[in-house]
């Protein structure tokens, strides 16, 4: 008998790259992944990965992408990107599938900006759950979903352990991508906003205790979270730092077992 093991991987824009690499350490270690939870670029990988993406393609997805592919700016109401096209690349990727279909049960954060609470999404459309999780307040236009308008999940639960913890994970590995970058340059109101955005969540990161059995932190914030162009070091520091915890990975496991 075994653990059962549930990832918690955090929102991070680009950053969150370094979640392929510590998927890519954990697999190579045979460490099973039960559990998936994601706010935010988090959400985006856990889909990619439960749809049955292997990691190998992801890790060439994410070296190919390019973030202006994906703006489709749109006249500023609630927002000043659509995501339309966001959101068709989602459900491409998954080929429509649902969330309740995948092979790696998964939950998706988002934060009902009317009601101030935490929706996760254990059912339902891949495309949308994962539109409304990475809706960065006043970048993206709110996803509307049963009549819930929702915004980033990491505005609410940046690193969602409690989420993994209650889909029934006996140990939770956390992945912390939130270190924001200082001295960054400021030349837009996308930067305006994401820099403040990273500012607050940071603050909130180093005022919680999260409940994980191992927290992974890798060290990315000399990277922007805007700027998709330094992947493959991004995810090469996401393996690095997964390695140096593999052995408290395996005592978690070890203990739990004892227990």
């Amino acid at each position: 008998m075994r653990p059962k093991i549930g990832l918690a991987l955090g929102s991070g824009g680009a950053r969150g790259f370094a979640h392929l690499g510590v998927i890519k350490v954990l697999e190579e270690e045979k460490i099973p992944i039960d559990f998936i939870a994601g706010s935010s670029m988090g959400a985006l990988v856990a889909a990619l990965y439960a749809s049955g993406l292997g990691i190998e393609r992801l890790y060439k997805l994410a070296k190919a992408f390019k973030r202006n592919d994906y703006i489709d700016l749109t006249v500023p109401k609630m927002g000043l990107i659509s995501g339309r096209r966001i959101k068709e690349f989602i459900r491409l990727l998954t080929k429509g599938k649902r969330i309740e279909d995948l092979h790696i049960p998964i939950g998706i954060v988002a934060t009902d900006l009317q009601k101030c609470e935490k929706v996760v999404f254990r059912t339902g459309l891949i495309a949308d759950a994962v539109r409304a999780s990475i809706s960065i307040p006043g970048i993206f236009v709110p996803e509307q979903i049963d009549g819930r308008l929702l915004v980033d999940g990491g505005v609410i639960d940046r690193i969602p352990v409690s989420v993994a913890r209650e889909m029934g994970a006996d140990i939770v590995i956390a992945v912390d991508v939130s270190h924001v970058k200082v001295n960054e340059e400021i030349s837009s109101i996308f930067d305006v906003i994401l820099q403040s955005i990273d500012i607050l969540q940071d603050e909130l990161v180093r005022h919680r205790e999260f409940a994980s059995d191992v927290m992974i932190r890798p060290r990315v914030e000399q990277f922007s979270s805007r700027a998709f162009t330094h992947t493959e070091e991004i995810i090469a520091i996401g393996e690095e730092e997964t390695r140096k915890q593999l052995t408290k990975i395996h005592e978690a496991i070890a203990k739990w077992k004892e227990s």
